[in-house]
């Protein structure tokens, strides 16, 4: 791990780097919540074999990045990448994120499209919470602050991955429980509280024009095929791959042909 300050916090990060310099090529993955960097840890080789420098940082409030208490906005997350990017002397970059960190990402696109390469949008969606969903995640990021985040990660792993995953990985599912009983409570209440008054994102999808992979299980409890399909038409040089048997986490469930399609996408850019 790496950390540099970064609007005055210190944000960690993982890198990987090519053989030799890389051309520039840059991907930025964004994790969602409540993971941290380490859930990219089986695409970072994948990436590097394949010519591009890829970066994943800590989100604020995640892993070794500090808690900003209270409330954390996407714009927030988003505005924090690119002071990583003005940090580390990255001009254009291909954002990739999953769940949350594919709507940070989507953020990112709408108040900095200057800096865009391309989008990796995985197990995500642009639409806004019903105010069904909207009121769980405030009550959820009330019961995160007061009660930890032991129990919250143990009732939420069977809707992370898929039935399949769980029963036939086991390594895989005890990772993914780890990696959410570590996120630091009140970093995770203050991003769903941010996440609860997001705006729809259609419309920044709809403007942009770089290339677009998005990739999402059929088995996945938040990201709808409906979903897949919006963001699929929305963005207008895009690619789309469903993967079968597989939740919320494709990077993690589906590994090899997550990263085999990442590459394929990143060799055209």
């Amino acid at each position: 791990m790496a950390q540099v300050t970064v609007a005055g916090m210190t944000m960690g990060f993982d890198e990987a780097r090519p053989d030799g310099e890389g051309g520039g090529k840059t991907l930025l993955l964004v994790h969602g919540h409540p993971f941290d960097r380490s859930m990219w840890q089986p695409q970072l080789p994948a990436v590097a074999a394949a010519g591009w420098r890829v970066i994943a940082p800590d989100l604020r409030g995640y892993g070794a990045t500090p808690v900003t208490p209270g409330r954390v906005t996407l714009d927030e997350f988003a505005d924090d990448l690119a002071a990583l990017l003005d940090t580390l002397a990255i001009d254009a970059v291909v954002v990739g994120g999953l769940s949350m960190g594919g709507q940070i990402a989507m953020a990112f696109a709408d108040r900095h499209p200057h800096r865009l390469r391309g989008l990796v949008l995985a197990a995500t969606f642009p639409r806004v919470d019903t105010a069904e969903v909207r009121a769980t995640r405030l009550s959820n990021a009330d019961r995160l602050e007061r009660d930890g985040m032991r129990a919250f990660a143990s009732e939420v792993l069977p809707k992370m991955l898929a039935p399949g995953t769980i029963a036939n990985q086991p390594d895989v599912a005890a990772f993914v429980l780890r990696m959410m009983q570590a996120a630091p409570a009140r970093g995770a209440a203050a991003a769903l509280r941010g996440r609860a008054d997001r705006r729809a994102y259609a419309p920044v999808l709809a403007d942009t024009t770089v290339p677009a992979l998005i990739v999402v299980g059929d088995e996945d409890a938040f990201t709808t095929r409906a979903d897949a399909d919006e963001m699929h038409t929305l963005l207008a040089d895009s690619d789309l791959v469903w993967m079968t048997g597989v939740g919320h986490m494709p990077n993690l469930e589906r590994p090899a042909a997550f990263n085999d399609a990442l590459v394929q996408f990143l060799a055209r850019l």
